[in-house]
């Protein structure tokens, strides 16, 4: 089997079957199958992706996951977890696909230039492209997740600040690692670190082709929490990766934790709390760097003490200027 195409599915009745479908139109030179991982929905996900299987027994296969299980892993907070890493490791092929059931692929030979990349290309780990993203309810024109020109090749140490591999658009080899660590189960985000621990056995390659779009709407399980939660769940990701990695990216991750305890403070004083915000902008200090740090004081000083600013200003050009003459 060349690739497996995983699907995660749960009370996605009104998307699921564009999904499947955008897989099936697929046109490949090799053989692959579809892992729909279903997670106990409660409208009729169950029922469309189950239709499916009945129509294309030898492509897809549907994992049921029983409803008290996956209500436990919700009420705590980690619904779907479970059920992407048992789909994960259901998947056979020499590469997996990622396909979450609200998004879908808009390019029929997707599947085809990623597998011929990275058949051709053994010192790389990931292949990935760019994805349209679009509101449901037109709330935002769409825009591609990716900007442009961005660089085709990248490296786990670019992992450490942002996720530019949209989920949608990520092929990767099967077994890169034995088994995903404990904590992996404790985090509310998947691909992310699943993509990091990719990373550490091969680079990462960017197509610049828009082939894929991802959805924005209000039953997203990740958009729907609030920015800081977000951003917490981040520093919660790399301090697991820091100590599973033997701090061997310690430098990274320490200004990746800086980057986003300082938008953490930004956002708790806009919405006034000022202790809170205090409280993270100590952080971002502790783990920043002297530039992160030398910007942050000018900055501070220009907004809030204009004179004294300006007065510091003058006198480093007066001590340039001694030095220069």
């Amino acid at each position: 089997m060349k690739v497996s195409v995983l699907v995660l599915a749960y009370n996605q009745e009104s998307y699921v079957t564009q999904a499947i479908d955008s897989i099936l139109m697929q046109e490949v030179a090799f053989d692959y199958e579809i892992v729909i991982g279903e997670d106990a929905s409660t409208d009729r996900t169950r029922q469309v992706v189950l239709g499916f299987q009945k129509r294309y027994p030898d492509r897809i296969r549907v994992l049921l996951r029983e409803a008290v299980d996956a209500e436990r892993d919700r009420a705590v907070g980690l619904g779907g977890k479970t059920n992407f890493v048992h789909s994960l490791r259901a998947c056979r092929g020499h590469y997996i696909a990622l396909l979450d059931g609200d998004d879908y692929w808009t390019d029929t030979h997707k599947l085809q230039k990623q597998v011929d990349f990275l058949d051709t290309h053994p010192d790389f780990a990931i292949c990935c492209h760019n994805v349209t993203m679009f509101y449901e309810d037109g709330s935002k024109e769409p825009v591609n997740l990716i900007p442009p020109d961005y660089r085709e090749v990248s490296t786990i140490e670019d992992l450490f600040f942002v996720n530019f591999i949209p989920t949608c658009s990520a092929v990767f080899r099967r077994g890169l690692f034995r088994e995903l660590p404990a904590w992996f189960f404790t985090l509310k985000l998947g691909d992310w670190p699943l993509h990091i621990l990719n990373a550490r056995h091969g680079k990462i390659k960017y197509i610049d082709e828009v082939m894929g779009a991802y959805r924005v709407h209000q039953a997203g399980v990740w958009s729907s929490q609030s920015p800081v939660d977000r951003l917490l769940e981040l520093v919660k990701m790399v301090d697991y990766l820091d100590d599973y990695l033997n701090h061997k990216y310690r430098k990274q991750i320490r200004s990746a934790k800086a980057n986003w305890y300082h938008e953490i403070a930004e956002i708790c004083y806009t919405q006034h709390e000022v202790a809170l915000g205090r409280t993270y902008l100590a952080r971002y200090f502790w783990h920043s760097g002297f530039q992160q740090r030398r910007n942050l004081v000018s900055l501070f000083l220009r907004l809030h003490a204009p004179t004294i600013y300006k007065s510091l200003r003058a006198l480093r050009n007066f001590a340039r200027s001694l030095t220069t003459a």
